[in-house]
């Protein structure tokens, strides 16, 4: 299955951007509110300039306190965040996310954030495909 096929099930809420001059405790109530894990941080709405997850708020919570809540999401965003593109299949995303020890993945295309990946969305899409794989290999056991 292909990031394009991913996206497609995903449905039209599209992806979540901030800019990085906004402060984590407003990201806080976006994620809370669009029941998220995780937000594309970017100046102009068009470019994945980073990536800003729940896992990297708790960890600024537990090295910083509770004043980086204040801070700018830039000072706490992975910046440049490894992207995946529509031709991308399910595998490969998977395999980049377990290497790289992150969930969330912005879809670009020519260069333009066109989604958002999870590794939730990605496992579901990949044990649809093994099921299919599954009813269609008993089908031709069975000779249906």
């Amino acid at each position: 299955m292909l990031v394009q096929q991913i996206l497609k099930s995903k449905g039209t809420e599209g992806v979540f951007t901030v800019t990085p001059d906004l402060a984590v405790h407003a990201v806080t109530h976006l994620l809370t509110e669009k029941r998220i894990g995780g937000v594309v941080v970017s100046r102009d709405g068009d470019t994945a300039d980073g990536i800003l997850s729940e896992r990297d708020i708790v960890r600024a919570l537990a090295l910083r306190g509770p004043s980086c809540l204040d801070l700018e999401t830039s000072a706490l965003m992975t910046a440049n965040p490894v992207c995946a593109t529509m031709d991308m299949s399910a595998d490969q995303v998977l395999e980049k996310m377990t290497e790289g020890r992150f969930r969330h993945m912005p879809v670009t295309r020519d260069g333009k954030l066109v989604g958002i990946v999870t590794i939730g969305d990605v496992v579901k899409a990949r044990l649809s495909q093994l099921a299919a794989e599954k009813d269609a290999l008993e089908g031709m056991i069975m000779g249906h």
